[in-house]
């Protein structure tokens, strides 16, 4: 095993004892890409583990390896006897026919199944039709409430529902089909199963994706809690260094071992490459010395022997390998032309879907170069206010001006389904800037994740993320003087999002976005719009001072 950070004398002592998952010296090949040569690592009891590494490394297979669903190659994974597993991925099976509760209370094992029999003996007992079977059924109830009873049923329905409540839903939507659910939602009632069970050791692969900020500050604090082993892969920077302990990092079909949070990984990540570096250079600089003191003299009788004795010397030397650089993905806007100072004017703005008023009399004031972040609970209207703002919808009554030279990019989920599904990327990039040279068309393409044979990716095979990059691509090559984003960075892996982050700090136009992401709304927001039931909120600072001044990181969370 290779550690990262300082070093760990009695790791190797540790691990044997209290290790509840152990990899050692495996390999994996799928196809031809090589994921992992002879790597070694170590879970311990309580332990909080990051598990980082770039797109198509290994991440996923590390859990499906644990969880049994493949096998390595070579090597062995080991997991302790009697230790029960929790992982929750991003393949959501079939939910329907059950209530959202009883949904997740399947993943408590038998009990689930006695929690069906007795909703089920309710609604007998209260039907008419059955009236002559009413004494077996009061019987059988009777029986299947004891058992419901011994087993904590009770406890776990309130459990069940603490926790689909952190999660984000009502009790409304708790009791109802959970087959009426989008797919976001039903990933979240996944890793309520998941959370409930309680096992030994969690698994979570990407389990902030689906999540608002309300969720994932929940989801924080029961991880906190949480005394298993825990193994988590996420794009959100901030819920990673809040919660890991310990980084596991795959590169390079190896997995290093980092002891830290994610912030102390990166810094120690980065001295280790400048180390490594200095080290190579320090040999390269010897080598070359010897080599032209032997390229010199090596004609020379007179100095024969120290000839010889430099090339043995040089043929016992193990070389070391160049060390690897990760690539860092840099965009340049190019300069936005410049509007107006009033970007968009909202009097009187009314808005309501059917009974339900969304904004009533509603006015704000953009300026140019303002970065406003929307903060507000689902369904309080943020996404709305991008749809009016943006021209996508309709007020019922007010009015929205957009002022002089104002050039409007929009950002939003749909954006993504606007793609032509047997277009290429290449083919979108290109007929989006026919005027571009190849060259800049190209770099955008590498810049935004699609390298080499990647640009010849039909949009219907594209993932999430690839997507959401190849909708972005397009929208800042030329960009406008105001965006509008609303939730830019779902499914974004870190080095995409940080590049974006980088990018819009130096963006001279106005924004106007929403996000979950803490870190691009800190970096990013110099205005703050709060939506409450109370009404709207200004705050004159970024979503830093938001925090400050409301002694919340979002709507509804008291810290």
């Amino acid at each position: 095993m290779r550690y990262g950070g300082a070093p760990l004398p009695s790791e190797h002592h540790r691990s044997k004892a209290f290790s509840v998952i152990r990899l050692d010296g495996i390999g994996k090949q799928h196809g031809r890409q090589i994921l992992f040569m002879e790597a070694s690592a170590a879970i311990n009891r309580g332990e909080k583990v990051g598990l980082v590494g770039p797109n198509g490394c290994g991440k996923t297979t590390i859990f499906r390896l644990i969880t049994r669903e493949e096998q390595p190659d070579g090597g062995q994974v080991s997991v302790d006897r009697g230790v029960t597993i929790g992982y929750f991925s991003q393949d959501v099976g079939e939910m329907t026919g059950k209530s959202v509760v009883a949904e997740t209370m399947d993943g408590a094992g038998p009990i689930s199944a006695i929690a069906t029999e007795l909703r089920e003996l309710e609604l007998a007992l209260a039907d008419p039709e059955r009236l002559d079977e009413m004494e077996e059924l009061v019987d059988r109830f009777g029986h299947v409430q004891a058992r419901y009873e011994e087993l904590g049923g009770y406890a776990l329905d309130a459990r069940a529902r603490e926790i689909l409540a952190g999660l984000g839903f009502s009790q409304e939507v708790m009791d109802g089909d959970t087959g009426a659910l989008s797919g976001g939602w039903k990933m979240r009632v996944a890793l309520a199963k998941i959370l409930l069970m309680r096992p030994d050791a969690l698994l979570l692969d990407e389990p902030t994706n689906h999540l608002d900020i309300e969720s994932i500050i929940w989801l924080e604090g029961y991880l906190k809690g949480y005394e298993g082993a825990l193994v988590i892969t996420s794009h959100d920077r901030e819920f990673m260094n809040r919660i890991v302990t310990k980084i596991l990092e795959i590169d390079g079909g190896e997995i290093t071992t980092y002891s830290g949070d994610y912030e102390f990984y990166e810094k120690q990540r980065a001295l280790n490459e400048i180390h490594a570096e200095a080290q190579f250079d320090r040999q390269q600089a010897m080598l070359a010395k010897e080599e032209a003191f032997i390229a010199r003299f090596k004609a020379r009788a007179s100095h024969a022997a120290q000839v010889q004795s430099r090339v043995k010397k040089l043929d016992k030397i193990e070389r070391i390998e160049a060390p690897k650089r990760r690539k860092s993905v840099q965009f340049d806007f190019k300069p936005a032309p410049r509007s107006g100072d009033d970007v968009v004017n909202v009097q009187g703005l009314k808005k309501a879907y059917g009974s339900k008023k969304i904004y009533e009399s509603f006015d704000m004031l953009i300026r140019r170069r303002e970065r406003w972040c929307v903060m507000g609970i689902n369904g309080a209207g943020k996404s709305t206010l991008l749809k009016l703002i943006a021209g996508a919808s309709k007020p019922d009554a007010g009015s929205i001006a957009v002022g002089a030279s104002v050039k409007v990019g929009y950002f939003a989920q749909h954006a993504m389904e606007l793609l032509k599904p047997e277009n290429s990327v290449w083919d979108e990039i290109f007929n989006e800037f026919p005027q571009a040279s190849i060259g800049a068309l190209r770099t955008l393409a590498g810049v935004f994740g699609f390298s080499g044979d990647d640009v010849e990716k039909p949009c219907r095979i594209l993932s999430g993320g690839e997507k959401a990059r190849l909708v972005l691509a397009k929208m800042l090559f030329d960009p406008p003087n105001f965006l509008i984003l609303d939730e830019p960075t779902n499914h974004l892996d870190m080095a995409t999002k940080e590049m974006l982050v980088d990018a819009l700090k130096n963006f001279e136009g106005t924004m106007l976005f929403v996000s979950h992401d803490r870190n691009f709304l800190g970096m990013l927001s110099n205005r703050v719009l709060e939506l409450t039931a109370e009404g709207p909120h200004l705050y004159g600072g970024g979503y830093t001072e938001y925090v400050a001044q409301s002694g919340h990181e979002a709507p509804g969370l008291r810290s």
